[in-house]
């Protein structure tokens, strides 16, 4: 089974040996990788559509892993039983519906297991939510595939080992402690295209006439850029270009 890139690496992310839930299966690729190649010994593929999950039987059939991958028609983690994954992939869909699963499946959870979470938006209310609810993230990766960027996270609720803080919560929040902590390079090329967009947002905000709306837009601009700013410091002084 051949994966995209950004597929690959949440396969990776998976600890060796774990029981796989994927919520939101959809071809059922990534549990079929990670059973062809004996990384884990089985997999729920669970998806709240029936033709995707009817694609995702096929392909289970087809690579003849019927037995070791059972499909489950789920609404997120409604048909997850307690204690039944040590990991659960949840990847490839928007910040706000992660939240909604994690917040309805909370019961389905003993504390122990692994997440896997790769948001496609709002991923700082992601990394809040976590943290308020005492999840650790553990790893971080960051993925560019065909012009797009993917943050990829591993979080658990078992205590972890103290994370160094290096940048106001707000920042780590917005971009990631673990990436920050590891100078992810995808992560800075990412943050110094964001910079040169800002910059070029504020100039076409300050040729417009004086008005409240312009203020309040750049305002909020501003404060985009000093948090993109204080990120790239992480980075060392070469990287920071305020182009002020």
């Amino acid at each position: 089974m051949h994966l995209s890139k950004r597929l690959k690496a949440l396969a990776n992310m998976v600890t060796d040996g774990n029981r796989l839930a994927d919520i939101g299966t959809d071809h059922g690729y990534i549990p079929i990788y990670l059973c062809q190649t004996g990384k884990i010994p089985s997999a729920l593929a669970m998806d709240i559509g029936k033709g995707p999950l009817q694609q995702a039987q096929t392909h289970i059939a087809e690579h003849g892993l019927s037995e070791q991958i059972k499909t489950r028609l789920s609404d997120g983690m409604a048909a997850l039983q307690f204690g039944e994954a040590d990991t659960i992939l949840i990847a490839g869909m928007g910040g706000g519906l992660v939240m909604k699963i994690l917040s309805e499946g909370a019961e389905k959870l003993t504390g122990k297991e692994e997440l896997i979470l790769q948001p496609q938006s709002e991923i700082a209310l992601v990394r809040e939510f976590l943290r308020v609810r005492n999840f650790q993230i553990l790893n971080e990766d960051m993925i560019l595939e065909d012009g797009k960027y993917y943050p990829m996270m591993k979080v658990s609720q078992q205590k972890a080992a103290e994370q160094t803080k290096i940048l106001p919560q707000e920042v780590a929040d917005a971009f990631g402690p673990v990436l920050l902590q590891k100078r992810h390079p995808v992560l800075k090329e990412w943050l110094e295209r964001e910079l040169r967009t800002t910059n070029s947002v504020i100039e076409q905000l300050s040729a417009q006439p004086d008005h409240e709306r312009i203020r309040n837009r750049m305002q909020q601009v501003n404060c985009k850029k000093t948090l993109i700013l204080e990120a790239l410091k992480n980075y060392g002084t070469e990287s920071v270009q305020s182009d002020d």
